[in-house]
């Protein structure tokens, strides 16, 4: 779950992108958590796609 496309990330709307930060950040403790168990290849992809998250809404729209 924590792949996000850019595509995918486009069409939320910026509430949606709030919650779904939330959600992933919560998602990275856990793993955090349970590194132990399932190793840290997890842990990259959850930190990438909230970077990702961070970027876009960082994006200003640009005025036309």
């Amino acid at each position: 779950m924590a792949i996000l496309r850019s595509k995918e990330i486009s069409k939320m709307s910026d509430k949606e992108r709030e919650e779904k930060l939330k959600e992933l950040k919560m998602e990275l403790i856990r793993a955090n958590v349970a590194a132990n168990k399932t190793g840290k290849i997890k842990i990259k992809e959850i930190r990438r796609t909230i970077a990702k998250l961070l970027t876009f809404m960082a994006k200003k729209p640009e005025k036309h």
